[in-house]
């Protein structure tokens, strides 16, 4: 089953984008997959979704970042010194439970999908019997009325909708910095539409793009001092 669904996952890749990122996306995702001891591979369109009658217009397919991608990150930005890290679009949870190894101790995920937030809660359970200190919690909600919590200062996204919704999570982050002024970290992956924060006030700190497609760009805004 694995073995179909990695080869399935490399074709999708390589249609989509090439060859070259399927078979090194591919070597990462069975490593990453045994090192973790996770099952978060493959992509969704969302039908399923779809077919319950929740709309997806605003959202993007489910894609999990690459292991390696995960990893230069979490060297950079080491989770460890976060209060609360938080993931917007959470999947099956593979940013956090990566998170949780280079030391995140408080992790949020939110999905609108009931499935993912599923899956995503047994890989937190797996990551949590190495690291028992580790707390988590999974929402199955929408992120566009997700009120932030004001002691999150790391927010992780895998670009995972639209600007319409993107403009309405950047409001809710800039009332939770505005309650309580921190310096919040955004962790953004395949950036493409960073102007939303850019607008709100963020400031470029690192970016990283290799193979064309994986790309992060890490923004921040300060407490105010």
């Amino acid at each position: 089953m694995k073995l179909f669904q990695y080869i399935r996952y490399f074709f999708y890749i390589a249609f989509n984008w090439n060859l070259p990122i399927a078979w090194h996306i591919l070597k990462q995702e069975i490593r990453g997959e045994k090192k973790y001891g996770i099952h978060t591979s493959g992509a969704d369109e969302l039908g399923q979704l779809e077919k319950k009658g929740i709309d997806t217009s605003h959202a993007t397919i489910y894609m999990p970042a690459s292991y390696d991608l995960l990893e230069e990150i979490f060297q950079q930005f080491k989770p460890e010194t976060f209060v609360h890290f938080l993931d917007i679009g959470c999947g099956k949870g593979r940013a956090m439970c990566v998170a949780a190894y280079y030391g995140a101790k408080n992790i949020t995920g939110i999905d609108f999908s009931k499935d993912f937030c599923l899956v995503a809660e047994k890989n937190m359970a797996v990551t949590r019997q190495k690291f028992p200190e580790m707390l988590y919690t999974i929402i199955n909600n929408d992120a566009f009325y997700y009120e932030i919590p004001e002691d999150v200062d790391c927010i992780f996204l895998f670009n995972p909708f639209d600007e319409i919704i993107l403009d309405g999570v950047v409001e809710r982050i800039l009332e939770s910095h505005e309650a309580n002024l921190r310096k919040i970290t955004i962790i953004y992956v395949n950036p493409l539409h960073k102007e939303v924060f850019t607008d709100a006030g963020f400031k470029e700190v690192y970016h990283y793009k290799k193979l064309q497609y994986l790309e992060v760009l890490v923004m921040e805004m300060g407490d105010g001092r």
